[in-house]
């Protein structure tokens, strides 16, 4: 636990370059310089939110890495879920209550070890200008204030389960994020490298990718920069 870093992201990079163990945490106070996917601000209120960062050294193949992704959004979903009913994913890995989020994942590869960096919002009240109208915390949502450290070891025991099903189980992390899916069935628009996509979302293939439903037909989208709910036409 430390009382303010910058990132727990970049520390806990720079632990696993020096050799760090698997299952490390990193747990931050406060962050000076929290972000999350695509370098947009993560914000964490001092004492009201949970920012930590988790070193995994995974024994599957690279290539199986980037499921690390829904493993723990999965984990995260699961563990809110014992305070609050209804907990969504949005496709890849932020956390929903309704139509607001409550926690964001990044990981991060290296060579030899990955960085699975995750916020949640837990006794936040008031939430900056900027993002006041789309996020949530669990407070707001159960209507009290709920203990940190509970939530901290809920969510390492989820993950912990679900990290071990990269490849054997797999079939069992994504029958869970089917169900909390909010994507499925709804007009999209994704911003991806090679330009925008518009869809309907037709599920998630058994890679985990996002299956979108185009005039051209079925498209397996493994990566997009957003993903946005769109009112369909």
């Amino acid at each position: 636990m430390r009382d303010v870093l910058a990132s727990t992201n970049d520390e806990a990079r720079r632990l696993a370059g020096a050799g760090a163990a698997d299952g490390l945490v990193i747990l931050a106070e406060q962050q000076s310089a929290g972000r999350g996917r695509r370098g947009a601000t993560w914000y964490a209120a001092p004492g009201e939110s949970l920012a930590f960062s988790i070193i995994v050294r995974p024994t599957e193949p690279k290539a199986l890495w980037p499921r690390l992704a829904l493993a723990a959004g999965l984990a995260v979903a699961e563990a809110a879920a014992a305070w609050v009913p209804l907990v969504g994913i949005k496709w890849p890995n932020d956390i929903w209550i309704g139509r607001r989020k409550l926690a964001g994942i990044l990981v991060e590869a290296s060579q030899d070890f990955a960085v699975v960096g995750i916020g949640i919002n837990v006794n936040t009240l008031e939430f900056p200008p900027a993002v006041a109208d789309l996020a949530t915390s669990l407070r707001i949502a159960a209507g009290r204030a709920l203990d940190r450290a509970a939530v901290l070891t809920s969510t390492l025991r989820h993950f912990e389960l679900r990290r071990r099903q990269l490849d054997a189980g797999f079939d069992e992390v994504l029958a869970a994020v089917r169900l909390r899916c909010v994507l499925t069935g709804h007009a999209v628009t994704l911003v991806t490298a090679s330009g925008p996509r518009h869809g309907i979302m037709a599920g998630l293939g058994p890679g985990g990718e996002l299956l979108l439903r185009t005039p051209s037909g079925l498209e397996h989208i493994i990566q997009a920069d957003e993903v946005r709910l769109t009112a369909p036409e």
